[in-house]
Protein backbone atom coordinates (compact mmCIF):
# COMPACT_ATOMS: atom_id res chain seq x y z
CA UNK A 1 0.00 0.00 0.00
CA UNK A 2 1.35 3.43 -0.89
CA UNK A 3 0.71 6.71 0.88
CA UNK A 4 -1.28 7.78 -2.20
CA UNK A 5 -3.84 5.03 -1.54
CA UNK A 6 -4.45 6.23 2.01
CA UNK A 7 -7.41 8.54 2.40
CA UNK A 8 -7.74 11.41 4.88
CA UNK A 9 -9.38 9.18 7.49
CA UNK A 10 -6.61 6.58 7.22
CA UNK A 11 -4.07 9.37 7.78
CA UNK A 12 -6.04 10.65 10.80
CA UNK A 13 -6.14 7.14 12.25
CA UNK A 14 -2.40 6.73 11.79
CA UNK A 15 -1.68 10.12 13.37
CA UNK A 16 -3.88 9.37 16.36
CA UNK A 17 -2.34 5.94 16.89
CA UNK A 18 1.16 7.42 16.72
CA UNK A 19 0.19 9.81 19.51
CA UNK A 20 -1.43 7.09 21.62
CA UNK A 21 -1.16 3.47 20.50
CA UNK A 22 -3.29 2.35 23.47
CA UNK A 23 -6.34 4.44 22.57
CA UNK A 24 -9.53 2.36 22.54
CA UNK A 25 -11.29 1.74 19.24
CA UNK A 26 -14.30 3.69 20.53
CA UNK A 27 -12.19 6.73 21.41
CA UNK A 28 -10.22 6.50 18.15
CA UNK A 29 -13.47 6.30 16.20
CA UNK A 30 -14.80 9.41 17.96
CA UNK A 31 -11.58 11.31 17.20
CA UNK A 32 -11.72 10.52 13.47
CA UNK A 33 -15.51 10.68 13.02
CA UNK A 34 -16.32 7.02 12.33
CA UNK A 35 -18.36 4.33 14.00
CA UNK A 36 -16.33 2.03 16.24
CA UNK A 37 -16.82 -0.94 13.89
CA UNK A 38 -15.80 1.02 10.78
CA UNK A 39 -12.75 2.37 12.57
CA UNK A 40 -11.81 -1.11 13.78
CA UNK A 41 -12.05 -2.46 10.21
CA UNK A 42 -9.78 0.31 8.94
CA UNK A 43 -7.19 -0.31 11.65
CA UNK A 44 -7.20 -4.05 10.89
CA UNK A 45 -6.81 -3.30 7.14
CA UNK A 46 -3.89 -0.94 7.85
CA UNK A 47 -2.29 -3.68 9.95
CA UNK A 48 -2.91 -6.39 7.34
CA UNK A 49 -1.46 -4.23 4.56
CA UNK A 50 1.67 -3.51 6.57
CA UNK A 51 1.07 0.22 7.01
CA UNK A 52 0.90 -0.36 10.77
CA UNK A 53 4.03 -2.33 11.50
CA UNK A 54 3.36 -2.98 15.18
CA UNK A 55 2.73 -1.45 18.57
CA UNK A 56 5.39 -0.77 21.19
CA UNK A 57 5.83 0.65 24.65
CA UNK A 58 8.65 3.18 24.99
CA UNK A 59 10.75 2.91 28.13
CA UNK A 60 12.01 6.08 29.76
CA UNK A 61 15.74 5.40 29.44
CA UNK A 62 16.57 7.83 32.23
CA UNK A 63 14.36 5.80 34.60
CA UNK A 64 16.40 2.65 33.88
CA UNK A 65 19.77 4.40 33.91
CA UNK A 66 20.53 4.15 30.19
CA UNK A 67 20.18 7.78 29.20
CA UNK A 68 23.60 8.33 27.59
CA UNK A 69 23.50 8.21 23.79
CA UNK A 70 26.62 7.14 21.95
CA UNK A 71 26.93 7.21 18.18
CA UNK A 72 29.60 4.99 16.67
CA UNK A 73 30.82 5.24 13.10
CA UNK A 74 32.03 1.86 11.87
CA UNK A 75 34.31 1.43 8.88
CA UNK A 76 34.87 -2.07 7.58
CA UNK A 77 37.99 -3.49 5.95
CA UNK A 78 35.90 -4.49 2.94
CA UNK A 79 32.53 -3.43 1.58
CA UNK A 80 31.83 -6.75 -0.14
CA UNK A 81 28.35 -8.20 0.21
CA UNK A 82 29.78 -10.95 2.39
CA UNK A 83 31.50 -8.47 4.74
CA UNK A 84 28.38 -6.35 5.08
CA UNK A 85 26.19 -9.40 5.68
CA UNK A 86 28.57 -10.77 8.32
CA UNK A 87 28.74 -7.45 10.19
CA UNK A 88 24.97 -7.07 10.06
CA UNK A 89 24.48 -10.59 11.44
CA UNK A 90 26.81 -9.86 14.39
CA UNK A 91 25.79 -6.32 15.33
CA UNK A 92 22.33 -7.34 16.52
CA UNK A 93 23.92 -9.35 19.34
CA UNK A 94 24.72 -6.14 21.24
CA UNK A 95 21.74 -5.57 23.59
CA UNK A 96 22.50 -1.87 24.08
CA UNK A 97 22.19 -1.21 20.34
CA UNK A 98 19.21 1.01 19.59
CA UNK A 99 19.75 1.20 15.82
CA UNK A 100 22.24 0.38 13.10
CA UNK A 101 22.27 2.17 9.75
CA UNK A 102 24.21 1.42 6.59
CA UNK A 103 25.35 4.89 5.54
CA UNK A 104 27.04 6.69 2.69
CA UNK A 105 30.10 8.77 3.49
CA UNK A 106 33.32 8.16 5.38
CA UNK A 107 31.93 5.30 7.48
CA UNK A 108 29.99 2.21 6.46
CA UNK A 109 27.62 2.05 9.44
CA UNK A 110 26.31 4.36 12.11
CA UNK A 111 25.33 2.74 15.40
CA UNK A 112 23.22 4.30 18.14
CA UNK A 113 23.81 2.85 21.60
CA UNK A 114 22.02 3.62 24.87
CA UNK A 115 24.48 3.25 27.74
CA UNK A 116 24.70 4.06 31.46
CA UNK A 117 27.95 6.03 31.41
CA UNK A 118 31.48 6.03 29.98
CA UNK A 119 32.46 2.90 31.90
CA UNK A 120 29.43 1.08 30.54
CA UNK A 121 30.39 2.15 27.03
CA UNK A 122 33.92 0.87 27.60
CA UNK A 123 32.47 -2.52 28.58
CA UNK A 124 30.32 -2.60 25.44
CA UNK A 125 33.23 -1.41 23.31
CA UNK A 126 35.46 -4.24 24.54
CA UNK A 127 32.80 -6.94 24.64
CA UNK A 128 31.08 -6.24 21.31
CA UNK A 129 32.38 -3.46 19.11
CA UNK A 130 36.03 -4.56 18.97
CA UNK A 131 34.98 -8.15 18.29
CA UNK A 132 32.81 -7.58 15.23
CA UNK A 133 34.39 -9.27 12.21
CA UNK A 134 36.02 -7.07 9.58
CA UNK A 135 36.04 -3.76 11.46
CA UNK A 136 38.81 -1.42 10.37
CA UNK A 137 37.92 1.65 12.44
CA UNK A 138 35.49 2.75 15.15
CA UNK A 139 34.80 6.41 15.90
CA UNK A 140 32.57 7.23 18.86
CA UNK A 141 30.71 10.39 19.80
CA UNK A 142 28.82 10.97 23.05
CA UNK A 143 25.68 13.07 22.81
CA UNK A 144 25.69 16.03 25.19
CA UNK A 145 21.90 16.13 25.20
CA UNK A 146 19.02 15.21 22.94
CA UNK A 147 17.51 18.31 21.38
CA UNK A 148 14.64 16.59 19.56
CA UNK A 149 13.50 13.00 19.28
CA UNK A 150 10.30 11.41 18.06
CA UNK A 151 8.88 8.08 16.98
CA UNK A 152 6.15 9.84 14.99
CA UNK A 153 6.25 9.95 11.19
CA UNK A 154 4.81 12.84 9.24
CA UNK A 155 1.96 11.65 7.02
Amino acid sequence: MSVNSLDAIDLQILNELQLDGRVSHAELAARVGLSASACHRRVRRLEAEGVIDGYVMIVNRRAIGRDVDVFVEVSLLSQSKESLKLFESEVGDCPELMSCHLVAGDADYLLHLAVKDQRDFERIFNRYLTRFTGVARLRSSFAIRTVHETTRHVL
